[in-house]
């Protein structure tokens, strides 16, 4: 019994990498994954993980690394939703839908242009977390260590921003600024996770563990914790289902965590929607 839960990492060393990678995108995303969570930016989150498209398209047509477009592609979008936003009257999130589906179908697009991409757009989309190099994980490492430092720093600007953007500026924070600060680390986590798991289901490993965490916590911390054991608890067993059942790696873990979300939810309750508490929000009131 105990062989068929450890075997196939033991064995393996593409499993074993998988599970490395998807522990440290896990970690990676629960840093990220709480805050858009609990500031209803899941929009965002998804037109980032899809924005990158045309940026990896092109950076494929080039010869480079996919990283580089993918890192231009999130650089447009945010900025066009930055400039369409200050620039008129229209919301930002319908300036995200506009640049998501534009940049989303110029992907589609770049990709349908060539018979190379028939391979490649699968890879783009849903990651290859099996064939994780050792390379690769070093730099989820890094992308680890800045996202988690600057989440460390910027935390109570961050979660004032959650509560109440008004709040935070009357806090001493520059709320426009730090804003900017959290969409760009959202993007990191974002870029360095797509090569794993694939554009589609970044997607769902930044906000399922996360919103597993907001049901059964109301501390920040706790929650970042949370969401990272939901992450990789989903790897393991999304990875040993495949493995097992001959699935689709990165969408069986992603499907497991969406399941463990469920669970919880069934058993907790939809009732812990609230921010986490914070000082500064009892002193508010």
């Amino acid at each position: 019994m105990n062989d068929a839960f450890w075997a196939p990492f033991a064995d393996n060393e593409f499993m074993r990498h998988a599970l490395a990678a998807g522990v440290l995108v896990s970690i990676l995303c629960a840093f990220v994954g709480v805050f858009v969570v609990l500031r209803g930016m899941a929009f965002v989150g998804d037109a980032l993980a899809h924005g990158v498209l045309p940026g990896v398209a092109g950076a494929m047509l080039l010869g480079i690394p996919g990283f580089f477009g993918a890192a231009v592609g999130a650089g447009v979008l945010m900025g066009g939703v930055g400039l369409v936003t200050r620039r008129s009257r229209l919301s930002s999130d319908t300036a995200i839908g506009l640049f998501f589906v534009g940049m989303l179908s110029l992907g589609v697009i770049m990709t349908s242009r060539s018979s190379t991409f028939s391979g490649d757009i699968t890879r783009i989309l849903f990651g290859e977390i099996l064939g994780t190099t050792t390379t690769q994980l070093w730099w989820q490492v890094v992308a680890v260590i800045a996202v988690g430092a600057t989440v460390t720093l910027c935390h109570r600007p961050f979660l004032l921003l959650t509560i109440d953007p008004d709040l935070a500026q009357t806090s001493g924070f520059n709320a426009s600024r730090f804003n900017v600060v959290m969409l760009a680390t959202i993007a990191a986590a974002v870029l360095a996770s797509f090569q794993t798991v694939g554009t589609l289901l970044v997607f769902g490993m930044l906000i399922a563990p996360a919103a597993t965490a907001a049901l059964v916590s109301r501390r920040l911390s706790t929650m970042i914790l949370v969401a990272a054991i939901v992450g990789s608890v989903s790897t393991y067993l999304g990875l040993l289902i495949s493995f097992h059942a001959d699935l689709a790696a990165g969408a069986t873990v992603v499907l497991v965590s969406v399941a463990i979300f469920l669970i919880v939810f069934a058993i907790a309750g939809g009732d812990h929607h609230a921010p986490p508490t914070h000082p500064a929000h009892g002193a508010h009131h």
